[in-house]
């Protein structure tokens, strides 16, 4: 896969910002956020490619919410090595709405599965999915094969370019 490489302290740095934007989002409009970013496993986690996908889901929430009436109180969009990040708070829908609208996007588009949409609620809780998601690579559930690191980094990218394609 082409890009930069990204390590761990990036990553933790970006996960630690990214915290920070949600707290004070919280502070701020005391209403549900949506937490959108790619699924990507490596040390690669962003390129054109990607990109695309990822604006295919921000624009999937965007018309989402416009069509439950559901406004954005204000919204961050991230582009760095580590990923390629959009955060929102959302009134006029309840967190559980979000997350059935969440799912909805992530189970019904064809980069879906490469979607992490997370719904956090006013109080600073995520929202657990409910249901396993599949692994990239066999019919598995992704936590299993994830847990058990049953395919290379190497395998998962040539799954991810695949479906990019």
């Amino acid at each position: 896969m082409i890009g930069n490489e990204v390590i761990l302290s990036q990553m933790l740095a970006r996960r630690e910002a990214r915290a920070m934007e949600q707290k004070k989002f919280l502070e701020n409009f005391n209403a549900p956020l949506i937490s959108f970013s790619m699924n990507i496993p490596g040390p690669i986690k962003t390129n054109e490619k990607i990109r695309v996908a990822f604006d295919v889901g921000k624009n999937l929430i965007f018309e989402s919410l416009a069509k439950i009436e559901a406004p954005v109180n204000d919204f961050i969009e991230v582009h760095e090595d580590t990923g390629d990040e959009i955060l929102l708070s959302v009134s006029g829908a309840s967190p559980e709405k979000l997350k059935n609208l969440a799912m909805k996007i992530e189970n019904e588009n064809r980069f879906g599965r490469l979607f992490d949409i997370d719904i956090i609620d006013e109080f600073g809780q995520k929202l657990s999915r409910g249901s396993f998601r599949k692994c990239l690579i066999c019919d598995k559930q992704a936590q299993e094969c994830a847990r058990a690191r049953a395919h290379s980094v190497e395998e998962m990218q040539k799954a991810i370019e695949k479906l990019l394609n």
